[in-house]
């Protein structure tokens, strides 16, 4: 019989496409889901990781197995739900995805108020782009994710999975102190043109809706400064290396040289949670849903 946790550690590495990813998502170290797929390929006799490079790739054999092992996963879920729903307490663990500000605004009180109301609840945090978070929800690799999309740039919810709405997120102009943009209480849109941006890579929510939104005014944005953290932003508009447009949640107080300015229309982005349906029922879910919401308010 093949161990479970050993098949997890193989449908993390498929999810994830490295053993590094694997043990990030798993909170294991890289060298324990090594051993694990180690002692699965000697349980099946069967080859599932090669070399490629400096990383590894699944054989054929493997992408199988992986697509089995999520199937199990699934039914193992639904059995602990069952399980959980009967006791009444929120208990096991509970892997919780977020997007960087969301994690840093909104999740030290949720996580705080859930260690005293649920010490019971193992839960685990993981910082990544929405994108990803809701895939993995949708894949079972975490169990909720704390998402955030556009109006203009709505993101992709997959089939199986619900929702709740928590608000949204307005979004100020942080330009120099010295900026000509400075002296306005605010900022039309149209005024944002022929700037020098600092926004965050591509691929990211943020950094699509920069993009979509000045091109509908008419101009191809000229990004210069590609940073993921909203705080390196802040202090490149600090050194006057241009202007950027930075959500109020989990922003902290800003450094002398830095001015905020509402822009019109005003940018909001939703904030959301997204869960897999099929565990709706379950207590750790349903007490964590309710942290965040009081933490919202």
């Amino acid at each position: 019989m093949m161990d479970l946790g050993r098949l997890r550690a193989l449908h993390a590495v498929a999810v994830h496409g490295s053993v590094g990813g694997a043990a990030a998502a798993l909170g294991f170290t890289p060298s324990a889901v090594s051993q694990q797929i180690a002692k699965l390929e000697r349980e099946t006799r069967t080859v599932l990781l090669e070399r490629q490079g400096r990383g590894v790739a699944l054989t054929d054999a493997a992408r199988a197995l992986a697509e089995t092992a999520q199937q199990v996963l699934a039914l193992v879920e639904q059995a602990e739900v069952t399980l959980e729903e009967q006791r009444g307490e929120a208990v096991g663990r509970l892997v919780v995805a977020a997007f960087a500000t969301g994690a840093r605004g909104i999740l030290p009180g949720a996580l705080a108020e859930l260690r005293e109301r649920c010490p019971e609840l193992d839960v685990r945090l993981l910082e990544v782009d929405p994108y990803l978070a809701a895939d993995l929800v949708a894949r079972g690799e975490v169990d909720l994710a704390l998402v955030q999309d556009w109006p203009t740039v709505p993101l992709p919810v997959q089939d199986g999975l619900s929702r709740l709405d928590l608000g949204v997120d307005p979004v100020d102009l942080l330009l120099p102190a010295g900026h000509p943009l400075a002296d306005l209480a605010v900022v039309p849109v149209g005024r944002l043109l022929g700037q020098r941006w600092i926004s965050v890579p591509p691929g990211n929510i943020c950094h699509d809706w920069l993009v979509r939104t000045l091109r509908e005014a008419g101009e191809e944005p000229d990004v210069r400064y590609q940073v993921g953290e909203f705080e390196t932003q802040i202090a490149l508009i600090g050194a006057g290396l241009g202007i950027g447009l930075v959500p109020r949640l989990g922003r902290a107080a800003l450094p002398p040289g830095v001015v905020a300015r509402p822009v019109v229309p005003e940018p909001t982005r939703r904030v959301f949670v997204l869960w897999r349906t099929r565990s709706s029922r379950r207590p750790a879910i349903t007490a964590t849903l309710a942290a965040l919401r009081r933490q919202w308010g």
